[in-house]
């Protein structure tokens, strides 16, 4: 009878990083677990772009049609289920779920993104993924020469604003409270014809995600159509600091060019260690899956 607690890779993340690595690995004849929450990151984001052959599509249906394709292959095993807790055995590691299951890994890899906290803005988290973006490159040319604004304030402000200017020329800077930026920089950014607001903002109004306006505490307010934000963030999965990874000053999850984590054997992809673009997030799950493979060959040659 076929063990079912026991893998040779578990997969934490079940979402397109998580899928990219479990099908490298499939491919490569491995015994793999697939443990997902079922609440992907950009589950409020209404499609997805810059992601060729899948352009415009709507996350769910890309990670459904991803997940259906990896499941073809027989050694893999998809389970939903919340992972809480990991801990080093002398043989790999154990993940147990909030359900009390425990599997056992030979290898793990984290593919668990990273949770948005959303700031302290009435109407900013009905808005976030649908009209508050982050990625310009993912969400930009949909709204190219609209009215926008940038929420930010403090390092990297400067050239944030360089870059949304690309995308638009109807564009405003709100520091919600006083800038930081140096006179310098004010008068570049002034220079090309892009609006300081230092004002607190109150609100965000909206129907159904959509930006309308922008109201400051002082009652004042500004239409807009569009709001970039980078909002503050943490990983979504606290296992990883439970057994003993690194992290880098950026908060995410430190890994050298095999997608390895400072502890062997732990591994991620995706947000969790590089907070890019969906495309980017496949292929450190693919690359992960390879080396994941290529360093348990290098094990049993050692034997």
């Amino acid at each position: 009878m076929e063990d079912n607690s026991h893998f040779e890779v578990i997969i934490v993340g079940g979402s397109y990083a998580g899928l990219s690595a479990a099908l490298a690995l499939g491919r490569s004849l491995r015994k793999v677990l697939i443990l997902d929450s079922g609440q992907p990151c950009n589950q409020q984001t209404p499609h997805s772009h810059n992601f060729l052959t899948q352009d415009g599509k709507e996350p769910r249906e890309i990670a459904h049609l991803a997940k259906e394709q990896v499941l073809q292959y027989p050694t893999i095993t998809f389970h939903q289920g919340l992972a809480t807790v990991g801990r080093k055995t002398p043989t790999g590691f154990d993940i147990e779920t909030q359900a009390g299951e425990v599997f056992t890994g030979k290898k793990v890899l984290f593919a668990t993104g990273l949770k948005d906290i959303m700031p302290d803005i009435q109407g900013f988290a009905a808005c976030w993924g649908i009209s508050i973006l982050h990625c310009p490159y993912c969400h930009g040319y949909e709204v190219k020469n609209k009215k926008t604004g940038i929420l930010l304030n403090g390092e990297g402000t400067f050239h944030y604003v360089q870059l949304i200017s690309h995308w638009t020329r109807s564009l405003t800077l709100l520091t919600n409270g006083k800038s930081t930026l140096t006179e310098e920089e004010t008068a570049k950014i002034v220079n090309h014809n892009i609006e300081i607001i230092e004002t607190e903002i109150d609100r965000i109004e909206h129907h159904q995600g959509k930006i309308q306006h922008i109201v400051f505490k002082d009652g004042s307010g500004i239409p807009i159509d569009a709001l970039y934000a980078r909002p503050e963030y943490i990983q979504h999965c606290s296992i990883p600091e439970q057994l003993g990874c690194e992290f880098t000053a950026q908060g995410l999850l430190q890994v050298d060019t095999f997608q390895q984590t400072t502890v062997e054997g732990v591994y991620a992809c995706g947000d969790n260690a590089s907070r890019r673009a969906l495309a980017v997030a496949v292929a450190t799950g693919n690359s992960a899956g390879a080396f994941i493979n290529h360093h348990l060959i290098e094990a049993a040659f050692q034997r």
